[in-house]
């Protein structure tokens, strides 16, 4: 028979339990998972990062490496990439796990110069992570590099464009189209709305057309023409139509806000960011 004493100890337990799993964040707004580029919050470290999306109620990441690498002046990024542990990156998932934040994918920005050891160095941390997605900032050429190692490991790359109209760098529908020419299935697109905007893209109709391609949406506002970095319902992105897009076609495919313009606070701004894509979704 259970003690009076041991029953309260048990009941306070279940209720402490039940308090920790209502303070779960839940970002699915409408079916469209709203999340966070870690990014945004580059000016903290990864704890503080988690604790702000956990605060304003983001339930998913994609993970800047930013937060995993070494800032310490000295250090061989190149080398500490291919030495350290992956327990480094098992302890970052169990960070997540904690706090009820889906890791979808992992931000692993590599350029032509770097080592095939490199390369495949990032397929190991995203296994470790337990993610299946890595995003990246890279080249056009570069796509050959990961497609080396995605099929092995069976990890699909999200390829980010951005505005620098230059050639071999991801800007317009014929680069990404290009860095996926002769590729295999898991070479695909981080379409970043705001800066295709910017570039003289229409986002939706991207959208619309290559949406099984797309692994991740970055959510920001731009104007056109290469314009600045404005705050969400400032710029000329079609944000609203691009979440209602998701919304409409149940696309799978997570938003993730990249706070990039002058804000006072991060945590406010993100905050602000996530407030404008849940009223964007509920009209």
């Amino acid at each position: 028979m259970i003690s009076r004493r041991d029953f309260h100890k048990i009941a306070a337990g279940v209720l402490a339990s039940s308090a920790i799993a209502l303070a779960k964040p839940n970002s699915i707004i409408d079916g469209v998972q709203i999340g966070a580029q870690s990014y945004s919050f580059r000016d903290r470290s990864l704890d503080e990062a988690i604790k702000a999306m956990t605060d304003i109620g983001l339930s998913e990441c994609e993970l800047w490496q930013g937060h995993v690498e070494p800032k310490e002046k000295g250090v061989k990024l190149a080398d500490w990439r291919k030495t350290v542990s992956l327990d480094v990156f098992k302890d970052v998932r169990k960070k997540f796990d904690d706090a009820g934040i889906v890791l979808y994918a992992y931000n692993y920005s590599l350029r032509d110069g770097a080592s095939d050891e490199e390369f495949e160095r990032g397929f190991e941390m995203a296994k470790a992570l337990g993610v299946s997605r890595i995003t990246a900032s890279s080249t056009v050429t570069a796509a050959a590099r990961y497609d080396k190692y995605a099929p092995k490991y069976k990890v699909y790359v999200g390829m980010h464009g951005h505005s620098n109209m230059k050639d071999n760098e991801y800007n317009s529908p014929e680069s990404f189209e290009k860095g996926m020419e002769g590729r295999s299935k898991y070479i695909g697109v981080n379409l970043d709305i705001g800066h295709f905007t910017a570039a003289g893209y229409d986002a939706v109709d991207y959208l619309d057309k290559h949406h099984d391609r797309i692994i991740t949406l970055h959510i920001k506002d731009r104007k056109k023409n290469q314009g600045d970095n404005m705050p969400l319902g400032e710029g000329d992105t079609p944000i609203k139509a691009v979440l209602q897009d998701l919304k409409k076609h149940k696309w799978k495919i997570p938003a993730n806000i990249e706070y990039e313009y002058k804000g006072d606070d991060p945590v406010a701004e993100v905050r602000k960011c996530y407030e404008y894509c849940k009223a964007a979704l509920n009209s």
